[in-house]
């Protein structure tokens, strides 16, 4: 077709991408908070605004572009009226037109408000005895090496260790600046589930693979005003903490454990040498898991179609296998499979998380989560 009968696809991108205009005001009201002293003196406040005002950004810019493109494309559409020659031009501001919508299309897709939030990842050993607990650091250091490579840093909360160097669980709180609008709970949200390992353990002195399994349960990192909590629901007891080999066991009653008797979330930490920063780390934690069991109840009354896709937390799913003698990784749930495990366990997760994004994309823009 012609320059001319194509001129009305882009013509009015207002219109196309009107659900953009609600976020545009509020990027402008964040960019006004950020240039208040008032919000640099609330350093919760700077954070949650800092983080929002990041996440809103790439949706102003594409759209800014887009509009540019749209006005490019028109004039030039008009110039080609007189002179042929702008007629290519005219095609190939289209073609970058169609990118940027595409891309528009993508930002614009309903997303979880926790996806520009820091994350907790829990990591647990499970069937396996002491291979399951050394494949659970192994899944930290993959998580560690990964959050290295895209300027992560986590911070361990609370970890028991076994004899031989593995964890029997260990959380650790991710943090990080965004990842084109994506948080490190947007980006590992899609990891939870059960991991299911393949090899000859090193306590396996014939040489017979074995399969055991690590949990990994994936929270966003709630600050205190965002989620209230009452101190009438808590249950808080307090006991020594413990150490492997008798490393690390504390004189006094530090380590807390937290109940919150209403839905019977119970959470404990012992890193710390305190009991009132025991306390704080618990209490964390609990905002974190009850902060997911709301999204999982919101995800349960928008759609049961939805739950049963790639973004199910429940740690009875098996989600992958780590497969040592093939040197195969795969994610069952998208039918992802690659031979380079050595370099999934040394931080190469970018393409299962990207895979793992646009599965879920895709579900979304089809509807089905609606």
């Amino acid at each position: 077709c012609t320059p001319r009968t194509r001129r009305s696809e882009f013509a009015e991108p207002a219109k196309l991408f009107e659900s953009a205009d609600p976020l545009i005001a509020e990027y402008d009201r964040l960019e006004a908070q950020l240039a208040d002293p008032a919000t640099h003196a609330d350093p919760a406040l700077m954070r949650r605004v800092g983080r929002r005002y990041a996440a809103l950004r790439p949706v102003v810019e594409a759209l800014a572009l887009y509009r540019g493109l749209a006005a490019d494309r028109e004039a030039a559409l008009e110039l080609a009226e007189q002179d042929p020659t702008f007629a290519e031009e005219a095609e190939m501001i289209g073609a970058r037109l169609e990118e940027t919508a595409a891309r528009l299309t993508r930002l614009l897709a309903p997303r979880d408000p926790n996806d520009d939030a820091d994350a907790i990842l829990e990591i647990k050993s499970g069937e396996g005895g002491e291979e399951s607990a050394l494949f659970a650091a192994d899944l930290l250091r993959m998580y560690q090496r990964y959050a290295e490579q895209v300027g992560w840093h986590l911070e361990v909360l609370d970890s028991q260790e076994t004899d031989l160097g593995g964890f029997k669980s260990v959380t650790v709180a991710v943090k990080g600046t965004s990842i084109d609008g994506t948080g490190p709970y947007g980006r590992l949200k899609f990891e939870g589930g059960v991991h299911r390992v393949q090899r000859v353990p090193v306590t396996e002195t014939q040489g017979r693979i074995h399969t055991s399994a690590a949990g990994v349960l994936v929270s966003p990192d709630i600050e205190p005003e965002e989620l209230e909590i009452s101190e009438s629901d808590l249950r808080i007891d307090v006991f020594r903490a413990s150490g492997p080999g008798g490393q690390g066991v504390n004189t006094t009653d530090s380590a807390v454990r937290i109940t919150h008797l209403p839905t019977g979330v119970v959470v404990s930490c012992q890193n710390e040498r305190s009991q009132l920063q025991n306390r704080e780390q618990a209490m964390r934690l609990l905002r974190s898991r009850l902060a997911s069991i709301r999204e999982a109840k919101a995800a349960e009354a928008a759609s049961a179609a939805r739950r049963s896709q790639v973004r199910t937390v429940d740690r009875s799913e098996r989600i992958r296998t780590y497969n040592f003698p093939e040197n195969r990784f795969a994610d069952h749930r998208i039918g992802f499979k690659t031979h380079n495990l050595d370099l999934v366990l040394a931080g190469a997760l970018a393409p299962v998380l990207d895979a793992l994004a646009e599965a879920d994309l895709a579900e979304q823009l089809s509807g089905s989560g609606r």
